[in-house]
């Protein structure tokens, strides 16, 4: 049961290498980005287009809708059974996102949380949009150092639940995370990718920040050109608000602010989008870098190395 995780930060090329690698070794495609769970959003998610899709299949792709967004949680419960599906068809699956949290819940599992009561959801929600992530940081400072060490000061999915475990529990987060590990070190589970016994090869692609960066404008330019703002304002005659949490997302959360008066013109929107999409690829450089079982790549540069890589694991 052979599954090939492609990951790295947001425009980095993994659509086009994971399409290279299933036309030549065939196979089928499982999403692990958050934001192209959602049918009614495409161009500011950079979704593989229709044609691409027709020619490899695709999963975990346009599967529900940004008024009742999906956790991690949610997404492993639906990817399991595709991807045993594959399997059982004798079919090599590819994983290829960005999302790190969302790939953690499906290979290793969820840590147990209880669900975050409304008053605490109101709670955090207050205090960010007034006070933004630091007030949230000090806390784990304080209370949960082993936390404030782990998350990047960019990751506020994560820093932000961590503090809301522990308003909801009054225990660290990070005992839950540590109970967690052990119970897989008894299990002998630590060394493992998965939990659920797959052969996996994980292929990290990146590239240099400055090389990344032309790309990233580049890639902004044609979003904007192709249909960016117009998408937003047709989800607002929908009557959808924008404050959907998948419109909150980077490149829709600015053209509201764009739409809304907040930028000056539309020059300082695109400015702001290039901005957020760097901090966003740090964030996730930050989170694959902590993985150690996995095998770094030039996007543009090592395609021969990347097909030799998968062409020695297929033949294992």
């Amino acid at each position: 049961m052979k599954v090939i995780v492609i990951s790295g930060p947001t425009a980095c090329g993994k659509t086009d290498i994971s399409i290279d690698l299933a036309r030549t070794f065939g196979g089928e495609i499982v999403n692990f980005d958050s934001l192209l769970l959602y049918k009614e959003i495409t161009i500011g998610t950079a979704k593989p287009t229709k044609i691409e899709q027709g020619e490899i299949p695709h999963h975990m792709i346009d599967v529900a809708s940004i008024k009742e967004p999906l956790n991690a949680a949610d997404y492993a419960k639906l990817a399991l059974p595709i991807i045993k599906k594959l399997h059982l068809e004798k079919k090599l699956v590819y994983l290829v996102g960005g999302s790190g949290f969302y790939l953690q819940a499906l290979l290793k599992g969820m840590y147990e949380s209880p669900t975050t009561s409304k008053e605490i959801t109101q709670r955090s929600d207050a205090l960010y949009e007034e006070q933004g992530i630091n007030p949230f940081l000090e806390f784990l400072k304080e209370n949960d150092l082993a936390s404030f060490k782990r998350y990047h000061e960019n990751d506020h999915y994560r820093v932000r639940r961590a503090v809301e475990h522990f308003w909801n529990t009054g225990v660290p987060f990070s005992e839950e995370r540590a109970k967690k590990d052990q119970e897989n070190i008894e299990k002998k589970e630590k060394a493992q990718t998965n939990i659920h016994g797959w052969d996996v090869l994980h292929l990290h692609l990146d590239l240099p920040k400055d090389e990344h960066l032309k790309i990233i404008e580049n890639r902004t330019k044609r979003m904007l050109n192709t249909g960016l703002i117009e998408e937003v304002k047709n989800l607002l005659s929908l009557s959808y608000t924008g404050q959907e949490k998948p419109l909150q997302s980077i490149g829709y959360k600015e053209v509201l602010n764009y739409l809304g008066g907040v930028f000056k013109d539309l020059s300082e929107c695109e400015e702001r989008i290039v901005i957020s999409t760097r901090q966003l690829a740090k964030s996730q450089r930050t989170w694959f870098n902590r993985i150690p079982q996995k095998v770094s790549f030039h996007p543009l540069l090592d395609k021969p190395l990347i097909h030799e890589s998968v062409r020695k694991f297929n033949s294992l």
